[in-house]
């Protein structure tokens, strides 16, 4: 993104509406009942804009248990609203309709920080793969779509599974965080940050997307051998 002015006009993350679209998946949900219980407020957007209210409904009442009662701020609504509405968006939808979603929301999300967390994956006989993005990776995809967003890949390597099972307020692991534009990866890692157990970590620019978000799939092949979810965490950093 070439147009001046600060991501999120330079507030603090605590501060900003996280939009997630593609909220009412399993990565997304657990995005967003981990950041609401953290006091952030969320937006859970969905193709079915009814569908996404029900299920910001669920994730506000866990949430709200695991912060011990403490009133939380979760409400959802379409993709495109939610696109509208929030501050920064994070992209957690099936890659099949990753392209088609950007490219028909990409006036609502300029001048926006878009995180995206998509995994090009295919399944076969073998297990899983790594499926060929044309301008390399899904982020660099996302950034070709969204010329006036800054585009941030991040969150590809934590666990569904983990992430909405509250019986463990802490996780443990890293986000590895990629992108072109340093305030923004700031304000990534600092989101991670508002995850007890979890760090934002740098690595890399934005065309280092393709090796982050392939080791997603050496990490199914490894939860699906040894029955678990394990996740990423770098060492003597």
């Amino acid at each position: 993104m070439s147009e001046s002015g600060a991501p999120a006009g330079g507030r603090p993350v605590g501060e900003l509406v996280v939009g997630i679209l593609g909220g009412t998946g399993p990565q997304g949900r657990g995005l967003a009942v981990r950041w609401a219980a953290a006091g952030q407020r969320v937006l859970l957007g969905s193709r079915d804009a009814d569908r996404a209210g029900e299920v910001a409904a669920a994730v506000a009442a866990r949430a709200t248990a695991a912060a011990g009662g403490e009133e939380v701020s979760v409400q959802g609504g379409s993709n495109a609203d939610v696109a509208g509405a929030a501050d920064l968006v994070v992209v957690a939808v099936p890659f099949a309709g990753h392209a088609e979603l950007l490219a028909e929301l990409a006036p609502a999300l300029a001048g926006k920080v878009v995180v995206d967390c998509v995994v090009p994956m295919g399944w076969d006989e073998l297990g899983a793969y790594v499926l060929d993005v044309e301008e390399g990776s899904v982020a660099q995809q996302a950034a070709a779509l969204l010329p006036d967003s800054w585009v941030v890949g991040a969150f590809h390597h934590l666990s569904a599974v983990t992430l909405e099972d509250l019986s463990q307020p802490t996780l443990d692991g890293d986000v590895l965080v990629v992108g072109d534009d340093r305030a923004a990866m700031d304000l990534v890692q600092a989101l991670a940050g508002q995850l007890p157990g979890l760090r934002g970590v740098y690595a890399g620019r934005l065309r280092n997307a393709r090796q982050v978000e392939a080791l997603t799939i050496n990490l199914v092949s490894v939860n699906r051998r040894y029955k678990a979810h394990a996740g990423v965490r770098v060492t003597g950093v």
